[in-house]
């Protein structure tokens, strides 16, 4: 038999679900519906304009949620306390620069990063929606460490299919809760979880502007623009998995790279 609710409230409560650039109030109330049904609470929205909360009409017993809710005004500051960002894609042509798995697949190494930790203090792990017409941007997917995405039935005519905004959140909810039946499934249900304590994304960004400044002072980028910009830089540095004991590490080497470098150019002046 499969059983729901296998998150305990600490882990249910490591979850963010980031919707950036949702748009329909109706949307984000069923969001906030989905989320209050399968136990999360935070929820984080990226917008431009101020989210009308209160037109959220679909939000049926999800008040609490919708009034605990984090307007953002960026992808960085919605997930800058995220140890894991994973973001969600409907794929369609698109030229993905991450790792993409199914949500089955994905599910279980969800799950993996909350249980880890063994008493120390871990960030949250944050799941991005992009908005209802185009889901998430390059810049937008350049702050994920890997993607994931439901697949969907191939219908004739229709090059993209998708889900609704707040069935795609149901769904990937309801994955990350429900019990397997290791039984069932003849192995355990969870991938052994690494040793290293994850860096939160506030560190990811501090490097990819500390490495963006090196990459200018040495000239980088006036010879390979094309790999300079912020977000394959942050992209690079995801792929490497800098973990939160390696980040100072590498802060304090390119430091001294830019020390090094400016002292150089100060000579020959």
């Amino acid at each position: 038999m499969l059983t729901a609710g296998s998150l305990s409230d600490a882990e249910l409560d490591r979850v963010c679900v980031v919707l950036v650039r949702a748009r329909n109030p109706n949307n984000i109330g069923a969001v906030a519906r989905a989320m209050h049904d399968f136990g999360f609470g935070r929820l984080r929205v990226v917008n431009e304009f101020t989210v009308p909360f209160e037109a959220a009409r679909s939000a049926v017993d999800a008040s609490e949620v919708l009034a605990n809710a984090v307007a953002c005004a960026s992808v960085a500051e919605a997930v800058g306390d995220c140890t894991l960002v994973v973001g969600t894609t409907a794929v369609g042509e698109r030229d993905l620069q991450h790792e993409l798995l199914t949500l089955a697949d994905a599910a279980p190494r969800i799950r993996a990063e909350l249980r880890r930790g063994d008493g120390v203090k871990s960030g949250c792990v944050a799941l991005l929606f992009g908005s209802e017409k185009t889901g998430l941007s390059n810049e937008e997917l350049s702050h994920c460490d890997w993607l994931l995405t439901i697949p969907m039935r191939e219908v004739a005519g229709l090059r993209h299919p998708s889900m609704n905004l707040g069935q795609a959140v149901a769904v990937c909810l309801y994955e990350l809760v429900r019990a397997y039946w290791p039984a069932r499934l003849g192995e355990a249900d969870e991938p052994n979880a690494a040793v290293e304590m994850r860096v939160a994304s506030v560190e990811v960004e501090r490097l990819t502007a500390l490495l963006h400044e090196v990459l200018e002072e040495t000239g980088y980028t006036r010879h390979h623009p094309a790999n300079s910009d912020a977000a394959h830089v942050r992209r690079l540095l995801r792929r490497m998995g800098v973990d939160a004991n390696d980040a100072p590490v590498w802060m304090g080497i390119l430091r001294q790279v830019l020390w090094k470098v400016r002292g150089a150019d100060s000579r020959q002046d």
